[in-house]
């Protein structure tokens, strides 16, 4: 009795371990329900004033130096005064970071958009969300929509340009890696090569000059440059936007940033409620409409 006792004992704990077996295995894993979930979870990722930043607690925003105007205002980004100055504090307000919690740092034009892990948890510098910069860094949704415009001194051949066709046998200068100087090489294709320059600023003494007939630029900065830096200078008019979609600015991000679909969404979030908009009548006000270049 006592073996076949032994023996009924086993054949149930052998019977009752199978039927858990198949239980466990017919049951929905934590696995699973971790993988049914979207990835990056905006509610889960994007808390507010507690995101996955490069300094726990703090907001890292980078610009260039120096930092110009209607943009920035007196070369200090942390004053929040200027287009972008402003915006950037809206979008970290937005997220969760007052200003007490948002650090400046100084990154090179290029540099913000070359690949690379980045040490700024955004960038904020009228970089051009464009499909090329876009294999190297993510974007957020533009912040600001976008023209290029020509600049020349006053009385100068350039100054009486009508049109792309009156640019073709001038000598152009724009920043190095802007959409500007795509302008020249892609829509004016000058007979002449055109001169690069790493700074605005050098651009705008070549002008002065006489190195260049005319300097491309955006809009706004052509408006800042032609009333309070080279005032003899005058703007000539403006490029058409390219294609169906207007050349936007976005805020830089590490390429796969946890932080893009956050930050994106502090964007739309600003254009949708009117802060974008009261932002842009505030500091680039005298951006008004400039004769078109066709």
């Amino acid at each position: 009795m006592h073996l076949a006792s032994r023996a009924l004992r086993c054949a149930v704990a052998a019977a009752t371990t199978a039927l858990l077996t198949t239980a466990v295995g017919c049951a929905p894993q934590p696995e699973d329900k971790a993988t049914a979930a979207p990835s990056g979870s905006a509610a889960k990722s994007c808390t507010k004033g507690k995101l996955a930043t490069k300094t726990s607690g703090k907001l890292t925003i980078a610009t260039d130096e120096p930092a110009y105007e209607p943009w920035f205002k007196d070369d200090r980004p942390a004053n929040g005064k200027g287009f972008e100055s402003a915006v950037a504090y809206a979008v970290a307000q937005q997220l969760g970071y007052g200003k007490s919690r948002v650090v400046w740092q100084s990154v090179p034009f290029n540099k913000a958009f070359a690949p690379g892990v980045k040490t700024f948890d955004f960038d904020v510098n009228q970089v051009s969300i464009s499909t090329e910069r876009k294999k190297a860094v993510d974007f957020s949704s533009g912040y600001y929509d976008v023209r290029q415009a020509v600049i020349a001194l006053k009385g100068s051949k350039a100054a009486k340009a009508r049109g792309i066709a009156d640019l073709k046998g001038l000598k152009l200068g724009a920043q190095v890696g802007t959409t500007s100087l795509d302008y020249i090489t892609d829509v004016v294709k000058p007979k002449q090569e055109p001169a690069v320059y790493a700074k605005n600023d050098q651009a705008k003494s070549a002008l002065k000059n006489g190195q260049v007939d005319a300097v491309v630029t955006d809009l706004p900065t052509a408006f800042y440059i032609t009333a309070a830096e080279v005032t003899d200078a005058k703007i000539v008019g403006q490029f058409e936007n390219q294609g169906g979609t207007p050349e936007q600015f976005g805020l830089v991000l590490d390429r796969g940033s946890a932080l893009t679909p956050c930050v994106t969404g502090a964007v739309d979030a600003l254009r949708k409620d009117g802060t974008l908009a009261g932002i842009e009548k505030q500091w680039l006000s005298d951006a008004v409409d400039a004769p078109v270049l066709k």
